[in-house]
């Protein structure tokens, strides 16, 4: 899975944001903590969850693998919901 091209990411006084282009449906924008938009910047390759969640597990320790990968799985449902995912 990988995140699509019509969406673009900015961050500024760190804040995340990620943003559609014309050719996307949802039309928003939308706010990340920084824990989600480390997700989305995996995404920006082709990737799985069992990867990002590794990742994750390598960037921040202390975290259980199994609360990381059900945060990791919300985060990309979210994310399908509002089209921002080619599968």
């Amino acid at each position: 899975m990988k995140l699509r091209s019509c969406f673009l990411t900015h961050t500024t006084d760190g804040e995340n944001y990620m943003i559609p282009t014309a050719e996307a449906a949802f039309k928003g924008i939308v706010k990340s903590n920084d824990t989600a938009a480390f997700i989305v910047e995996c995404l920006k390759t082709d990737t799985n969850e069992d990867e990002i969640t590794d990742k994750l597990l390598s960037e921040f320790s202390g975290a259980d693998r199994d609360t990381v990968k059900r945060g990791v799985s919300g985060i990309i449902e979210k994310l399908k919901s509002i089209g921002a995912i080619d599968e």
